[in-house]
């Protein structure tokens, strides 16, 4: 499948994603998409009817309220990266646990960071060893891409110290308990808003 069939793909799914009373939904739509096209180097927009449904129609991870033991501070996010799981500490000995998608073999970090900015719809510039490895494949990345639904950071973006890392939503919920990033860690769209109405800058994440 070629890199512009799937940025419109995921593109639609986000957006259902985020769509309350959807998880049920499955139909064929004709919607307006964009696409990148690397021989122009320029974004188009293409009319498709495509069959969609729900990410959340078929996942078992869902946000949930769990007991969790471990003293840190109130507020404090723990991502858990052999689980797939990030827990967001709510001071009464419970935690909201969200599932995520993590590095991949070689990507994969552990640390402690805190929020150091956050952002809605963020653009995303795809760092110059992704472009080199995408342009080995025969895949061109646009040097950014503008915040909206069709761009990998999702809907909001939490900017992890210093680092290139960050916590942010995704268009690509299917990757959600699964270990494919460049580092960062993904969540679905509304797993990400949630938690971004909730934390500050400042706040502190343990990644293990």
């Amino acid at each position: 499948m070629r890199l512009t069939e799937v940025f419109s793909r995921m593109a639609l799914l986000a957006l259902l994603a985020a769509v309350p009373g959807t998880a049920a939904l499955a139909e064929e739509t004709r919607a307006t998409v964009r696409q990148f096209d690397p021989a122009t180097g320029s974004w188009v927009r293409k009319e498709r009817s495509l069959t969609f449904k729900s990410p959340w129609s078929d996942s078992a991870i869902r946000p949930q309220v769990v007991p969790f033991a471990e003293k840190l501070p109130a507020g404090t996010i723990v991502v858990d990266t052999a689980q797939r799981r990030l827990f967001h500490l709510r001071g009464d000995g419970t935690a909201m646990r969200y599932g995520i998608g993590v590095g991949r073999e070689g990507f994969d970090w552990r640390g402690r960071e805190r929020i150091s900015r956050k952002a809605e719809w963020p653009d995303w510039r795809p760092p110059a060893d992704m472009v080199r490895r995408e342009a080995a494949e025969g895949r061109i990345l646009p040097a950014v891409m503008e915040g909206g639904p069709e761009n990998p950071l999702g809907a909001r973006a939490l900017y992890l110290g210093s680092t290139l890392f960050r916590i942010h939503g995704t268009n690509q919920p299917w990757t959600i308990g699964k270990a494919v990033s460049s580092g960062c860690i993904r969540m679905m769209n509304d797993d990400v808003i949630a938690l971004y109405n909730q934390v500050k800058i400042g706040t502190l994440v343990v990644v293990r």
